[in-house]
């Protein structure tokens, strides 16, 4: 009896239990009612019309203006009324600015201007504008994101040469700038110009380590973007050095041997027609080497891949010759672009981007301790050695005469 009893007390607890089950988040909060805030660019203060006007009418409170902080709300309801009945587009997408001195105060600016709470989590970028990041360290302009814990770590983060505010505008009424450069980024595996993505968990280590490093630059004109060249971020001061232009990224790439993909254009000398090559490996090898006090660094690099174009056709040449012709003329173009990488770091910035010291420090740890305080500047003497080979393996189906 005791035990039907029991079996009778089961029965009839367990469909109870089971809608416990079924409820759902308690504290969970409709996305119509929330402020997603996805994107976020940073500028040299500047405060908009409609915070001036603000001010006309007594908002204040005390603050310095040098940073003016743009951030990007999806914009959940894609249609309005046009009170005439009918419904119009809207952007799926708002930019709203403050001016400030303080981002974790600017961001709480926001609760006083919209009547949903900023949501964070999917926060997918934030750009920094190239007169603040010359002028701040990129400690200072990222601590509050990087104590935050609802921003996640994987948000990418980028500097642009220019307004970076106008890198989260666009002239497509359907696309979100934020997801937009976010999908540029994912294209690495298609060209030697794009950087690996750096992200806020990434840029915090690299930060920490007091080494000089590159962030992904991009550029806007007229509601277009463009990832062009990188921008150089000097070790001590976490501060905006300079940039790489589009082939002195290149050549960065090929120099670290982090292509995931991507063509070097080369030109006949004879007849000024390009032809194509296509990159499907690529890998570099820095190796240092000590002589007493003295320091050199060899740089081999190798890659394999194909000719993916060829206007070189008043040359008739066979197989094995076009072959010969066009693996070196293709090494003295990633010479070419290498030279000029080096070039910049050494003699113009005079930083070390590209991992020499820490080859350096692998290698040779006790001399490393030594120079790792003054090592740009060690870096910018050290005499530089490399060798490029490459070897093509395919002419895709384009057939030469034997």
């Amino acid at each position: 009896m005791q035990s039907l009893k029991n079996a009778e007390i089961l029965l009839f607890s367990l469909p109870v239990l089971l809608l416990l089950f079924l409820a759902g988040c308690w504290n969970s909060n409709e996305i119509e009612d929330l402020g997603l805030s996805i994107g976020l660019a940073l500028d040299e203060g500047k405060e908009s019309p409609i915070e001036k006007e603000f001010m006309e009418y007594g908002e204040e409170y005390l603050k310095e203006d040098f940073i003016t902080l743009t951030y990007q709300f999806a914009n959940l309801q894609s249609t309005e009324s046009a009170g005439t009945g009918e419904e119009r587009q809207l952007k799926p997408y708002e930019n709203i600015s403050e001016t400030g001195d303080s981002v974790h105060q600017m961001t709480r600016e926001f609760s006083l201007r919209r009547n949903t709470p900023m949501f964070s989590p999917h926060l997918k970028v934030i750009v920094i504008g190239e007169d603040l990041a010359s002028k701040h360290s990129l400690e200072q302009l990222l601590d509050q994101f990087l104590r935050d814990n609802e921003i996640r770590p994987s948000c990418l983060v980028l500097i642009s040469k220019g307004q970076a505010s106008k890198t989260l505008e666009s002239k497509d009424t359907m696309e979100i700038p934020s997801f937009r450069l976010l999908g540029i980024s994912a294209n690495e595996y298609k060209t030697t110009r794009i950087l690996p993505p750096i992200s806020l968990s990434k840029i915090e280590g690299t930060m920490n380590s007091g080494n000089s490093f590159l962030l992904q630059n991009v550029i806007s004109a007229n509601g277009e973007v463009k990832f062009a060249g990188a921008a150089i971020i000097e070790g001590k001061t976490k501060k905006l050095l300079g940039f790489f232009n589009e082939d002195e990224l290149d050549g960065m790439t090929w120099l670290t041997g982090k292509g995931k993909g991507g063509i070097v254009k080369i030109l006949d000398q004879e007849t000024g027609q390009p032809f194509m090559y296509e990159v499907t490996s690529m890998n570099s090898k820095i190796i240092p080497h000590v002589n007493g006090n003295n320091i050199t660094f060899d740089v081999n690099i190798e890659s394999t891949g194909r000719i993916s174009e060829n206007w070189v056709v008043s040359k008739k040449l066979s197989k094995q010759t076009f072959l010969k012709f066009a693996e070196k003329a293709t090494e003295e173009e990633v010479n070419r672009l290498v030279d000029l990488t080096l070039n910049k770091m050494q003699n113009e910035y005079k930083v070390d981007v590209a991992g020499f010291g820490n080859q350096l420090r692998i290698k040779h740890p006790k001399l490393w301790e030594k120079h790792k305080k003054d090592w740009d500047k060690t870096y910018s003497k050290i005499p530089i050695n490399y060798n490029v080979n490459i070897s093509i393996t395919d002419f895709g189906f384009k057939n030469y005469s034997k």
